[in-house]
């Protein structure tokens, strides 16, 4: 789904960088936070992404220092599943992140995705900044009139909290573990709901 909403972006100087220079490019790199489900389905879909430079699957949104993953497993401190993506803002921008972020999931179930149950695994964006929550409010709502669905889309708006990074084993864990993912995310039916909300 394309959706025609633009976004100014900074450019990256990458000609003779020094040690400053690669600071420098640190801090202006674009970050955006998404949450669908099992985070390492997520990582898996935006890392396929030109201009997305990392993923970092963790937990944001919850009430807990730096929450473990049984923890955040188990419902009670509010967290969520999510991922931080940093992107290169001279190869990509925030509105095409969002654009390839809406067919990764399903936004008409409530709490929930595919066979992952509970708060913990709501689908969420998480904004940065004003500019970033207009145009996540906008894509919404430009789904909405498209009235592509006759349920509601729950996926949430929220302010971008302190993010934790998983644990290390949680991080590219499909490329760790090809096999396990492959069943794990055929298993969990991700893929056919996918196609079942959007069509092939």
């Amino acid at each position: 789904m394309v959706f025609t909403i633009l976004v100014a972006c900074e450019r990256i100087d990458a000609q003779n960088m020094t040690t400053s220079d690669n600071q420098s490019t640190k801090s202006t790199m674009g970050i955006a936070t998404f949450a669908g489900g099992c985070f390492w389905c997520t990582e898996a879909d935006f890392d396929k992404l030109p201009g997305v430079i990392s993923t970092t699957p963790g937990y944001i949104a919850g009430t807990v220092t730096n929450p473990t993953y049984k923890q955040v497993s188990s419902g009670t401190t509010g967290h969520i599943e999510a991922v931080q993506v940093r992107f290169d803002p001279a190869k990509t921008n925030f509105a095409r992140l969002l654009a390839a972020y809406w067919p990764t999931i399903d936004p008409l179930t409530l709490n929930r995705q595919f066979c992952d149950g509970g708060p913990q695994y709501r689908s969420a964006i998480f904004y940065h900044n004003s500019d970033q929550k207009k145009k996540t409010e906008a894509s919404k709502a430009e789904l909405v009139a498209s009235r592509r669905f006759s349920q509601p889309i729950v996926t949430e708006i929220l302010p971008a909290t302190t993010f934790y990074p998983a644990e290390e084993y949680h991080q590219n864990y499909y490329v760790k573990n090809p096999i396990r993912y492959a069943f794990y995310r055929s298993g969990c039916g991700r893929d056919g709901r996918l196609e079942e909300v959007w069509g092939k």
